[in-house]
């Protein structure tokens, strides 16, 4: 056992207490909550918008901040990009997620010191927590990667701006920093094709332990490493492989192609990286 699976057991361990003891109060936890972003954002130009201060109950929060679409907000957003401050939530967001999807083309979504940690930290607990009640420790010691955008981000009036799974990378500790995979320059490549064969020259010969990303890019990793090396699974290449992490897609129609690369059925920890 290496010295940071000993390290960090105990560690791991109050985190999965922590989660097993405020998942009993889930909804007394949801209403503090509610309360306590309410009366943050109260004097932002949102919450005067839509009468934070006056809410008291949770159907006050209902019928005063109706469900819209991002076109609703957008007026918001775009006040935000220019660098006003306390438009959406106190100050100016640490980050601004740009994200695209089936409706409204590009969108800008703010990430705020305060919201940060529900990006990295929570898929943080939810690791430590899958090593606390599983007993498996060994990968902390080995090589781990995350299949992610490009880290490269742009200023736009003080704010920098990304796609969220670069923004995250900047959020890895430096003690994990060391065993990530693949280079921060193969990480800034934009052409998938090549960052795609860059990381597998990178990672075909290391010890890698952990695997995380979207089922679709990681199944293109493990058929570009099985056809590199002219191995029939990815076991084969990484027989210490023993934690895949994947989120964002529906991991079902990707489950029986990934494990027959792999091959075996081993550990998954699901997280939910949206940056909505």
């Amino acid at each position: 056992m290496g010295w940071k699976s000993i390290l960090l057991r105990p560690f791991a361990n109050r985190i999965a207490e922590s989660i097993k003891q405020w998942s009993t109060v889930a909804l007394v936890k949801q209403e503090h909550w509610r309360k306590s972003l309410v009366k943050s954002a109260e004097g932002t130009l949102f919450g005067q918008n839509h009468g934070f201060s006056s809410i008291q109950t949770y159907e006050d929060f209902k019928r005063q901040i109706p469900i819209v679409d991002y076109e609703d907000i957008k007026d918001f957003i775009d006040q935000v990009k220019s660098g006003k401050h306390d438009i959406l939530w106190p100050g100016k967001p640490a980050y601004l997620a740009k994200t695209s999807g089936t409706t409204s083309g590009v969108k800008y979504i703010p990430l705020t010191k305060d919201s940060l940690p529900n990006h990295f930290g929570t898929a943080k607990n939810a690791i430590f927590n899958y090593a606390a009640r599983s007993g498996n420790f060994d990968f902390f010691n080995g090589k781990i990667i995350f299949l992610s955008g490009s880290p490269a981000l742009e200023d736009v009036n003080g704010i920098k701006v990304g796609r969220l799974s670069g923004i995250v990378n900047h959020q890895v500790p430096a003690w994990l920093r060391k065993n990530q995979v693949p280079s921060y320059k193969t990480n800034c490549l934009e052409d998938w094709e090549e960052k795609l064969e860059a990381i597998v020259l990178e990672t075909v010969k290391e010890d890698m332990r952990l695997i995380s990303g979207i089922p679709p890019w990681v199944q293109m990793y493990y058929e570009r490493l099985i056809a590199k090396t002219g191995k029939e699974t990815v076991l084969e290449i990484f027989p210490n492989y023993s934690v895949f992490g994947y989120g964002g897609v529906n991991f079902e129609p990707y489950r029986k192609s990934l494990e027959s690369l792999v091959g075996a059925k081993i550990d998954s920890v699901e997280t939910y990286p949206a940056s909505e």
